[in-house]
């Protein structure tokens, strides 16, 4: 599961209903918000159909449904706009990214087979928000894209709120696959501090790069302190990569980067990935949206 830190939550308030009885069962269809129809497939459906379905046998769901869904959150469901955008980023910079380095059959035996929308964050008593879970090695929770509109502009923007946490995913989904290997855990083994990371002094930035740690979040446990490496690696220049990593000291930096070397073996011995050409990939195609060299709302069918 990916988190991310806010300063505060805004405090909602819900209104109580009082219903009265009703000599007939039966909805009154002019007022009612909930309807019976069989919903008809439109220009999006159809392109994800030729674009995902059919190829990857992805199943990409936009529309609200409260069974694909966490019960414990408010959640709104996702504008129809930002499910167009964000499926061609998906598609863009995951899928094909991801086609490029590996290969389709990568793609189509490994990548998450369903990914689910919604417009709002899943925020928590805690402090944070919920961006996005991977479930059961097979499908990716994907939450907040009514906000995607506010953070188009730059590659940062849409790594820090959506496209680090759908790699971040995915490696938890390869590590299903193929587990991480023992010695990763041995590296700073004793320093990971559960739900403890998001406080003082864990989230220092000081405190966890100088413990070894990619991220705040990395200090959570191994599974996650793996997927921040690999995520953020790929998602960040080599330029940034390097600006962040040289912020420790000389036993944190030694640390993350016995990690890097176990990442780059687990990625080249289980899946033939290098992970230089696939950041190398990945940043390519991330300045290529950010130009806007990409329309990421045409839907016609090629």
């Amino acid at each position: 599961m990916k988190k991310f830190n806010i300063l505060g939550l805004a405090m909602l308030s819900v209104a109580s209903v009082a219903f009265t009885g009703c000599e007939s069962d039966d909805p009154n269809t002019d007022i009612t918000v909930i309807t019976q129809t069989n919903t008809e497939k439109n220009d999006l459906d159809r392109w994800l159909d030729v674009n995902f379905r059919e190829p990857y046998n992805i199943d990409v769901k936009y529309r609200y449904e409260d069974v694909e869904s966490d019960m414990n959150y408010y959640l709104i469901p996702c504008a129809y706009k930002d499910a167009i955008v964000m499926s061609h980023l998906v598609k863009y910079l995951c899928v094909e990214t991801y086609n490029e380095v590996a290969g389709t059959d990568f793609t189509c035996r490994y990548f998450p087979k369903m990914f689910f929308y919604v417009g709002s964050w899943e925020f928590k008593n805690n402090g944070t928000i919920v961006l996005g879970t991977a479930e059961g090695g097979r499908k990716i929770f994907l939450a907040g894209l009514n906000e995607l509109d506010r953070h188009m502009k730059s590659a940062d923007g849409l790594n820090t709120y959506y496209f680090k946490t759908i790699h971040h995913e995915f490696t938890h989904i390869m590590n299903q696959t193929k587990p991480i290997p023992p010695s990763y855990q041995l590296v700073n083994g004793t320093g990971y501090v559960a739900d403890l990371w998001n406080t003082e002094p864990y989230n220092s930035q000081s405190y966890f790069l100088n413990a070894g740690f990619i991220s705040a979040y990395a200090q959570h446990s191994y599974g996650e302190d793996f997927a921040e490496m690999l995520s953020m690696y790929i998602t960040k220049s080599t330029s940034e990569w390097n600006t962040l990593v040289n912020k420790a000291n000389a036993d944190g930096k030694a640390f993350i980067n016995q990690k890097l070397d176990i990442v780059r073996t687990y990625m080249d011995e289980n899946f033939g990935i290098d992970i230089d050409d696939l950041r190398a990939a990945l940043q390519r195609r991330q300045k290529d949206v950010v130009d806007g060299k990409v329309d990421l709302t045409d839907l016609t069918i090629k």
